[in-house]
């Protein structure tokens, strides 16, 4: 795999950069966290290089300045919204995140939950917090928000959100996901520093789109077709084009919102201390990137992952029709089909030769690999023994489970557990084979190949079980699956 960003190069420019932005205010930066910030998947996919802590690890390098509020909805408290690639509410996501920080030397100063409206199920979630000792504050929902700026900027508006005390220079405000409130906290908080005195800045960190890439790069692309469910169009910034001649990248909601952010920063300070979006920014990102057509190349491979997860997620009743159109638009853009996706071929001319469920798995460096459903294996179970072999160099005909081995599992799952599948998903596979490597130098041999499987490309002739999809997950192998 070809390494097309450097890693080390951005955690220092980034940091560096951001220690920047805070001279130019009165030491006080409030910097909203747009995306992920500890396990940024998306980034290190279509960035190879880029590693999925990497904005930790960078604020690890301003740990002594920095402190974390963490932000969370009461809607999503109250809808249980659940993180998509972790399968997990938002709630325990923010547990999980204020652990993850805390296990690195960051301080986590509060929790601040926003658009409170007296839900229940956000008191509970606050008295828990309280409980273990967080610090939790409210912001409520305002009136005419973001339009009516005369309310906003007001006791009844940001006046009436709970001030959040904080003692380091650098606030960051992070969220487990999207549309939680991260800016409207930002904005609140200049309003209560001008308040008691303190002029604070506000900037953004926002990982894509790129700004100083083009508008119809694959990595800017592959943006939109992960935000497809929310309608995100990446576009020109016009208020950059007209303040400094440049073009540069942003996206939709941001562009839309500058006018009223603006606003706000002359309604708080007499003036706005930026002419842009962009000018909001401090991503260095698009500095880093040293391989330019690798990054291509894996953004390509991206956005077709992404189609074909929107479409099983059409299937499953999680997604509209709509998001797939869309994504099949920026396909066009970027010149790519399916086809472009060798794993797909492979697994249904494996399917159409077997008439039964097939898979296939392309390894890092090239080979592909196809496996199919047989007596005792899934497809997806019988492919993994397989590859483990291959990156062993074991004879394809040597057995690294035993019949009699995997035979009593499957009176386990059907006799005593009521399952009516009897053959072996991928975690009960690598079970058997964990337990014959205690007698078997060969099966060892093969279960310390799994960390080799990382990066490798699978894509199956149906949709797996949400047991085999997590087991790929963990695996770090990049799946898709036909719709069916």
């Amino acid at each position: 795999m070809r390494k097309g960003f450097d890693n080390e190069k951005y955690l220092k420019m980034q940091s560096e950069h951001i220690r920047e932005r805070i001279s130019q205010f009165d030491n006080k930066l409030y910097l909203e966290f747009g995306g992920k910030l500890y396990d940024d998947y998306h980034a290190s996919r279509v960035l190879p290089g880029f590693e999925p802590d990497s904005k930790l690890r960078m604020l690890m390098q301003l740990a002594d300045q920095v402190e974390i509020v963490i932000v969370i909805s009461a809607e999503d408290i109250e809808k249980n919204k659940v993180r998509g690639d972790l399968g997990i509410t938002y709630d325990s996501d923010l547990l999980r995140l204020k652990n993850i920080f805390e296990s690195k030397n960051l301080y986590v100063g509060s929790v601040c939950i926003t658009h409170f409206a007296g839900q229940y199920s956000a008191q509970m979630f606050q008295s828990r917090l309280e409980k273990m000792g967080v610090k939790v504050y409210r912001h409520y929902l305002i009136p005419g928000y973001p339009n009516n700026i005369p309310t906003i900027v007001s006791e009844e508006g940001y006046g009436h959100n709970e001030y959040i005390e904080t003692t380091k220079p650098l606030v960051v405000v992070t969220a487990p996901g999207p549309g939680s409130g991260k800016m409207a906290t930002c904005l609140s908080q200049l309003y209560h520093e001008h308040k008691r005195g303190i002029r604070a800045g506000y900037a953004k960190y926002e990982t894509f789109p790129i700004w100083n890439l083009p508008l119809s790069h694959p990595v800017n692309l592959a943006y939109e077709a992960a935000t497809a469910d929310l309608n995100d169009v990446n576009m020109i910034d016009p208020y950059h084009l007209e303040a400094y001649g440049k073009s540069t990248v942003n996206y939709n909601r941001d562009v839309e919102i500058f006018p009223v952010l603006k606003a706000i920063f002359m309604q708080i300070y007499g003036d706005c201390p930026y002419q842009s979006p962009t000018d909001m920014g401090v991503n260095m990102a698009g500095n880093c990137i040293v391989d330019d057509e690798a990054c291509r190349e894996a953004s390509c491979q991206e956005i077709i992952r992404r189609y074909y997860h929107t479409l099983v997620n059409i299937a499953r009743g999680k997604a509209k029709e709509e998001e797939a159109y869309k994504i099949e638009l920026l396909m066009n853009k970027a010149g790519i089909t399916t086809k472009d996706r060798k794993v797909v071929e492979a697994a249904l001319k494996r399917a159409e030769e077997t008439g039964d469920t097939a898979a296939a798995l392309e390894l890092p460096d090239g080979r592909l690999i196809t496996g199919k459903t047989s007596e005792l294996l899934g497809a997806c179970s019988a492919l993994l023994i397989k590859a483990l072999k291959v990156l062993a160099d074991i004879d394809r005909d040597v057995l690294l489970i035993t019949p009699n081995v995997i035979m009593p599992i499957q009176k386990l799952k059907v006799n005593y557990l009521g399952s009516r599948n009897p053959l072996l998903h991928m975690e009960e596979v690598l079970i058997a084979l964990s337990a014959s490597s205690e007698s078997s130098e060969l099966a060892d041999l093969a279960l310390r190949q799994l960390p080799r499987l990382r990066g490798s490309q699978v894509h199956t002739s149906r949709m797996l079980s949400d047991t085999d999809e997590k087991t790929f997950q963990k695996l770090g192998v990049m799946l898709t699956s036909e719709p069916r």
